[in-house]
Parts: structure tokens; C-alpha cells; sequence
């Protein structure tokens, strides 16, 4: 997301009508979602269309979003909510209720285009589109704005990209009205899936999970070498594997091991690219990954579950690239551990907080074991943090009934830019269908990668990063799955490996100078310079632009193969090749290394990094890797023995 989208919304001010909105607002959101994800509706009989439920929360979330970031000179006072503003937001409000209440005769009527049908489409898409403008900022407002002028003028370009002909009303009440536009999968999944798992996000928060993540990680990495480096690493692991907003984990954590490794001795700009590149795997660890996960499931059709398996391997491939760097970075600058005096006793923290690990079990067996939906499963752990966090909490911090009550404010407020977005998305996917451009667009491609898987994958992989800049995950993600997976399916890559490649090289972006978002807000925090800071976590997240291309070919690195062989054999290599690869980026193995080496290390690396069953050579490439390997590692080891020895007989 853009650095205004991607931290919550800001918390209301005190007093005065705006909090009292605020607050009712984001309840009934998070309510609403919660309830719907709990079966409430169902257990008390009501019958409505899942079209009107969304219709309203819809009219809530854009009420919320001009109440709580409302338009005014850079000057004005924050507690002022201009009267234009509270126009807005009553009409994005009453719009919903409307469209929620009429909705089954709206969608009778669509053909025939009555007044009450035209103007509340149209409403809804200049209101959701100045909604995007003040929660997302301009990039994802452009992208909408730049598919809907191409739908009235696709028709007019010859060649492949020729799209149908559509009326400029009727494709407005098409996108406000039919399950393919507005209220389609998106903002289904954006309501009913993702608000469970925010307001649980918001639970663990405030019972004191957060500092348990936190006092974990410096318990078990304080006492090695850069060990404010690998407690970065671990804590945005651990809490992004829940939250998954990049700029919202590097407040959570960044604030605290940003310091921590500049005192340690980091350059800033490392301090920083460290903290970034970590905050922006929490999108790829299961089991939120940032809400795409969930959608993901719904685009494949398969279980959430497949999805969490699939992106295992490389999202621990990830993290352990990213390790091994800040270890290896730690040496060669001769980093030292973090102060005794810091780091509490792990026994302690492990006894006061391992009950915090329950929730996670809870989910896991509620989505694995009983086969229940993402938003039940959600729901089973936010009940299981109530209970501890009621009865145990983590140190000073224990939940209230006044709390909880919080919770579920902050976590309807912290849900209405991503309602926004899955809006947005919601118009990119209709346009895409009633003009036939997705088609269009998936034969461009195709013929532009001449049939050549590689060369697509290349040209797919440029546009992923290049469409993600400045924009939102599930924007970015919807975006790519709509244009993009498509093309790489018809040449034959499999629905799942093409579906995680444009979600890991869309995520890229966040990292990927010069729109480089995460690492300019940790560069930010840290002091940093910025695009010194966008360099540096492109080579700490180096994996997430190589790996997706091994597992497009090899089914293993996404633990989709049968045979658990040739998974271990393929994970195995996978992770002796990350080690070299990262040692000769980092210039440092058992001692500072020599050029040659440092070539001979990253080719080796790379080597083993292929995995065997991806092509008839591969096995090949894979011994050369380990002989070059195996030579580089007995150079290391003879070399620093040699200078151990020295050292001791300069001692003497």
C-alpha cells in the first residue's frame, strides 16, 4: 500500500461528534464482518442476498473514510471535519442503505436503467474512487481511471487489444450492480474474511501478544552475534505472519530493533533494509499473507489450506536468506550481541507468555483439522485470546470488557482502506469482463513472450513489480491475477505456481527502488538514506526474485509433489544454496572472502538452488554446485585457520 494506506487509519479525535461516528462506524463494521464470518445472520433466519449485506458495510466503510480523513488545507486543525465532508459522508451512508434495501429490484430493473439504478452507480463509483484517493493515495486511483477510459475507447484500437463496445452508462450500472464488478469475490472476501482476522490482529495486540512476539525474539537471538538484526527478523516473522500490512509491521516492530541495530553497530541504511525486507515477508508467510491468501483460495478454487502448504517453502526460504545476510553482515562488520542487561531471561518469557501460542494452534486445527472457513477459523481464535487475555494477559497487559470493546472500533476503522481497495478491485475485475480486455490482454501477452515460458516469465515478472509500485498488496495481487495469470496458465504454468509468482514479484515493489515504499518509511525511522536504504533490501530480499521462477518449473518447492524425496531432496539443496548465494553477496563465510571466491560461492549457490526435477540437466548443475560449494567451504575453513594460528602466534 502506499505509507498513508498502509498504517491503520488514524484514531479519532477526542470528543465531539467525529468519535462518536467514528466509534459507531467501526463497530457496526467489525461487527457486521465478525457476524457474518460467525454464521449469525443464518442462526437467527435472516434471508438476504450476500450482495445487500455488502452493499451496506460498503456505505459505512465510505462514511468512515471522509469522517476520518477528511479534506481540508494542510493548516487546518485535525479535530475539524469540514461540513462537505459530513455531506459526504451521510450520502456514502444513505447510498448504501439504499442500494443494500433495493438491491434485488435494482438488479431486476438493469436492463431498463430506471433513475434510482443510474444515479446510485454512479454515486458509488465517484464516491468509492475519492474514498481510494484519501485512503491509498493517488496510484491505484490512476490504474482504475486508466481501465475505465480504455473500456470506452478499446473498441476504436486495432489489433489484439481491441475490446468490445460499451455504453458509458451501461457499463456504470454493470459495475455497481452485477456480482462480476463492485459486490463481487473481492469485497466478499475484504468483509467477511479479512475484518475476522483484523480484529484478531487487534486481540492479540492489546492482550499482549505483541510484546510477547517481541520478548521472545530477544530472548532467543539477544545473545548471538547482530542480534538486533535477527530479532528484526524473527519478530516481524512472527507478527506479519498475522498482520501482514508491511508499514504497520515496521511500526510494531521497526521501532524498537531499528534503534537496536544502529546501536549495535549497523550501518542505517542496513538497519533499515533489514527491518523492511522483513516486514515485507510477513505478505508471504502463512497464514494470513496479508488477506491474499484467502482470495487466492477463492481465484483457484481449492482450500485455503493448499495455499498455506504451498507458500511454506518459500516464504522459510525467505526468512532464512534474510537470517543468514544479518548473520553474515554481523561478522564482517564485527557485530556483537545485544547487552546482556536487555534481554530478559527466555524461561521467563516462555512461562509468562507461551499461552499466547494457543490462538495459532486453534486456527491451525479449526482450518486444517475441522475443515472449517477461513473467517470461522478466525473467529474460534479471537475466542481463544479473549480467554487468555482475560484471564492471564502477558505481563501488565490484560484484556477488558472496555478493551475488547476497543478492538473491535480499531479493527472496523483499520478495515475500511482495505474495503476501499477490494472496491477498486471490484471495478478493475468488471471492467476487465464486460469489455472482454482480460482476454485481450492474456493473447497480447502470450504473443509477446513468442510462446516462451522464460521469456514470459520475465516480461510478467518486469510488469509485477513495475504495476506494484506504490500500490496496495491486495490491489497489487488482484490486478496481477486478473492480467497477468492468465497469459502464464494458457502457456502451460500450473493455476497455483502461477497465482504465487505475481503475488511474490508484486510484493517486490515494496522493496524495489525507486517507488520502494517499505524501505523508504524504514529509512525513514532509521534515518536513513533512502534510496541507499531501497538498494540495500533488494539484496537482503533477493530470494523473492529468484525462487518464484524454480517454482513455476519444480512442483517440489511448493510441496505440491507426491513424492516426499524428491521434496526433501529439493528443499535440502534449496537451502545450502541460499547460504553460499547469500555468503558471496555479503563478501563474508569464515572470514572476509576474496573476489574469486565470492564469484565461485554465488555460482555454486545458484546452482544448488535448482531444484533437481525441473529439467533433465538439472541434477547436473546440481553436483557442480556442490563440488563449488564444497570447494569454497574448504577454502573458508583452511584460510581461517591459517589466521586463527597467526593470530595466536601474534598473541604470544
Amino acid at each position: 500500500m502506499t505509507m498513508q494506506a498502509e498504517r491503520e487509519l488514524e484514531a479519532p479525535p477526542p470528543g465531539g461528534a467525529v468519535r462518536i461516528a467514528t466509534t459507531l462506524l467501526g463497530a457496526c463494521i467489525a461487527l457486521a464482518g465478525i457476524a457474518w464470518g460467525a454464521d449469525l445472520y443464518r442462526a437467527a433466519g435472516w434471508n438476504f442476498l450476500a450482495e445487500q449485506f455488502l452493499a451496506v458495510v460498503l456505505g459505512m466503510a465510505l462514511a468512515m473514510v471522509y469522517i476520518v480523513r477528511p479534506f481540508r488545507a494542510a493548516d487546518a486543525p485535525r479535530e475539524r471535519v469540514p461540513w462537505y465532508d459530513w455531506i459526504l459522508a451521510a450520502v456514502s451512508l444513505a447510498t448504501g442503505i439504499y442500494m443494500g434495501w433495493h438491491y434485488p429490484r435494482m438488479l431486476g430493473e438493469f436492463f431498463n436503467f430506471p433513475w434510482d439504478v443510474l444515479i446510485v452507480t454512479w454515486l458509488l463509483l465517484v464516491l468509492v474512487l475519492e474514498g481510494l484517493r484519501r485512503s491509498s493515495g493517488w496510484p491505484l486511483v490512476i490504474v482504475v481511471l486508466a481501465f475505465f477510459a480504455y473500456a470506452l475507447v478499446g473498441h476504436l484500437v486495432s489489433g489484439s487489444l481491441q475490446t468490445r463496445e460499451v455504453e458509458l452508462n451501461a457499463m456504470v450500472v454493470y459495475l455497481g450492480l452485477d456480482t462480476s464488478g463492485l459486490f463481487g469475490l473481492v469485497l466478499l472476501i475484504g468483509v467477511t474474511v479479512v475484518i475476522p482476522f483484523v480484529f484478531f490482529g487487534q486481540l492479540l495486540s492489546s492482550s499482549g501478544g505483541a510484546s510477547f512476539f517481541n520478548d521472545i525474539s530477544l530472548a532467543l537471538m539477544g545473545r548471538f552475534r547482530g542480534g538486533a538484526a535477527k530479532i528484526s527478523v524473527l519478530a516481524s516473522s512472527l507478527f506479519g505472519s498475522i498482520n501482514g500490512i508491511v508499514v504497520s509491521n515496521i511500526l510494531a516492530t521497526g521501532v524498537i530493533t531499528i534503534p537496536m541495530m544502529k546501536k549495535s553497530g549497523f550501518k542505517p541504511e542496513h538497519a533499515a533494509a533489514i527491518e523492511a525486507s522483513a516486514s515485507n515477508g510477513g505478505q508471504l508467510m502463512p497464514p494470513v499473507m496479508g488477506a491474499v491468501a484467502f482470495l487466492m483460495a477463492d481465484f483457484l478454487q481449492i482450500s485455503y489450506g493448499e495455499v498455506a502448504v504451498a507458500a511454506l517453502v518459500p516464504s522459510l526460504l525467505y526468512y532464512f536468506a534474510l537470517f543468514i545476510q544479518a548473520d553474515l553482515e554481523a561478522a564482517k562488520g564485527n557485530i556483537l550481541r545485544v547487552p546482556a542487561k536487555d534481554i530478559p531471561r527466555l524461561l521467563r518469557v516462555v512461562a509468562k507468555g507461551w499461552l499466547f501460542m494457543l490462538p495459532f494452534a486453534v486456527l491451525i486445527y479449526a482450518l486444517f483439522w475441522l475443515n472449517r472457513e477461513p473467517e470461522n477459523a478466525a473467529i474460534y481464535a479471537c475466542l481463544a485470546v479473549m480467554l487468555i487475555g482475560f484471564t492471564f494477559g502477558y505481563g501488565a497487559q490484560r484484556l477488558t470488557l472496555a478493551e475488547i470493546w476497543n478492538c473491535v472500533v480499531r479493527a472496523g476503522v483499520s478495515s475500511a482502506d482495505i474495503i476501499m481497495i477490494a472496491a477498486a478491485a471490484g471495478f478493475i475485475m468488471g471492467i476487465l469482463q464486460i469489455t472482454g480486455l482480460g482476454f485481450a490482454l492474456t493473447i497480447f501477452l502470450v504473443d509477446m513472450g513468442a510462446g516462451n515460458v522464460l521469456l514470459l516469465l520475465f516480461i510478467s515478472a518486469v510488469l509485477c513489480i513495475i504495476l506494484g509500485m506504490g500500490m496496495p498488496t491486495l490491489g497489487v495481487y488482484v490486478l496481477l491475477a486478473v492480467l497477468i495469470v492468465p497469459a502464464l496458465v494458457e502457456v502451460g504454468v500450473s493455476p497455483l505456481a502461477a497465482h504465487m509468482f505475481i503475488l511474490y514479484l508484486g510484493m517486490m515493489s515494496f522493496v524495489t527502488p525507486p517507488v520502494a515504499i517499505a524501505a523508504f518509511f524504514a529509512a525513514n525511522l532509521a534515518k536513513a538514506d533512502p534510496m541507499k536504504t531501497g538498494w540495500a533490501a533488494m539484496r537482503f530480499s533477493w530470494t523473492a526474485y529468484i525462487v518464484p521462477f524454480l517454482f513455476v518449473f519444480s512442483p517440489t518447492l511448493l510441496l505440491q509433489s507426491t513424492s516426499w524425496s524428491a521434496i526433501l531432496l529439493s528443499v535440502s539443496t534449496a537451502i545450502i544454496g541460499v547460504w553460499f548465494v547469500s555468503a558471496g553477496m555479503i563478501g563474508y563465510g569464515l572470514r572476509r572472502m576474496p573476489a574469486l571466491w565470492r564469484i565461485v560461492s554465488t555460482v555454486g549457490g545458484f546452482l544448488l538452488l535448482l531444484p533437481p526435477e525441473m529439467t533433465g540437466w538439472a541434477w547436473i548443475a546440481n553436483v557442480a554446485g556442490f563440488l563449488l560449494a564444497a570447494s569454497v567451504l574448504a577454502s573458508e575453513y583452511v584460510a581461517s585457520r591459517a589466521m586463527a594460528e597467526a593470530g595466536k602466534v601474534a598473541a604470544e
